[in-house]
């Protein structure tokens, strides 16, 4: 089938689902190759797949009325997610189907308040290691006939009010040092913009800040000694290359750069930065966001992301460690 005949749509799994997902299970794993010890992915039913959803998630992926991708995730101790039975049935890949369902995933872990987000790969297929490593994930430990692969998840804030906005960008501007880079999506009118105020606010930036939609950059000085503010919309740039145009990088490193719909286009600001992703409700009478937090590189500690969502939490989990030593 040509996926051009039908878009993927993307479910969160319910028990409804399980009978699909199972469908999906079965063709996937059945079509690798045979394998020793043999996968137990033939064994999951629908009501073992919905008993795994009741206590967990999972992502299930339609393309038409057809069954064409599956993952379940297993919130465990220590706020690590698993993901288990990550199948793409054989009609429907090399598509792109898995690359989303693993990102779907990965906000849905931190949904359920997990830090991190594990699976395991068999040694028998390297392919599949690969694909993983380039998806962010590491090589945690080696375990019998395979290796358990994990990465960071984003830190999640819900945010009910403006007032509340402007003070987790303030919180975010305290700990933020000359040549950092933030880059912020979300939908139009999410609160990107709510958010760099109250990051400028901990600046102490000048001037007012807002959408510079048709200007594209605005340098707001300092006027506490901390790093300038340059706040960029990249909503009408198609490329990075249209990014280079703005001359940023003369005031990277002595500023703070707020890159609003950055995303795909100023990774290459900064290998160490952040990403903030500013969620709508689902609901049109809820004003509450969704912030999700995630650093990439060595700049930004888990540590600090807790210290952004839960003051005073690094200290929390430092005396956890002690009582427990």
């Amino acid at each position: 089938m040509n996926l051009s005949d039908s878009t993927p749509i993307y479910h969160r799994a319910h028990a409804e689902h399980a009978a699909g997902m199972v469908e999906v299970i079965h063709a996937a794993f059945g079509a690798r190759p045979p394998l020793d010890p043999p996968s137990t992915a033939d064994s999951e039913t629908p009501e073992s797949v919905a008993a795994a959803l009741a206590t967990g998630t999972g992502v299930y992926a339609t393309v038409g009325d057809r069954p064409a991708g599956a993952i379940i995730i297993e919130p465990g101790d220590d706020r690590v997610a698993t993901l288990r039975r990550v199948s793409v049935h054989p009609d429907f890949q090399r598509h792109g189907i898995a690359s989303t369902m693993v990102e779907e995933c990965k906000l849905l872990a931190a949904e359920l308040g997990c830090i991190r987000v594990e699976l395991l790969a068999r040694k028998e297929f390297p392919e599949l290691i690969t694909y993983w490593r380039h998806r962010g994930f590491t090589v945690v430990r080696e375990v019998p006939h395979g290796v358990v692969l994990g990465r960071p998840l984003p830190r999640r804030v819900l945010v009910p009010t403006t007032d509340d906005m402007h003070a987790l960008g303030a919180r975010i501007a305290d700990r933020l040092q000359a040549g950092d880079v933030i880059i912020a999506t979300g939908d139009l009118g999410a609160g990107k913009t709510t958010l760099t105020q109250g990051i400028g606010r901990g600046l102490g930036a000048a001037g007012q800040i807002i959408s510079p939609t048709f200007v594209l950059s605005r340098i707001h000085q300092s006027s506490t000694g901390r790093p300038d503010l340059v706040h960029v919309d990249a909503y009408r740039l198609s490329s990075a290359a249209e990014l280079d145009d703005l001359d940023l990088l003369e005031s990277l490193e002595g500023s703070v750069t707020v890159v609003e719909w950055g995303e795909g286009i100023a990774e290459s600001l900064n290998p160490e930065r952040l990403e903030i992703m500013v969620l709508r409700s689902a609901d049109p009478t809820d004003d509450t966001r969704t912030v999700l937090l995630a650093g990439v590189g060595d700049r930004w500690t888990e540590a600090e992301l807790d210290q952004l969502v839960h003051p005073g939490a690094s200290e929390s989990l430092d005396q956890e460690a002690v009582s427990r030593a």
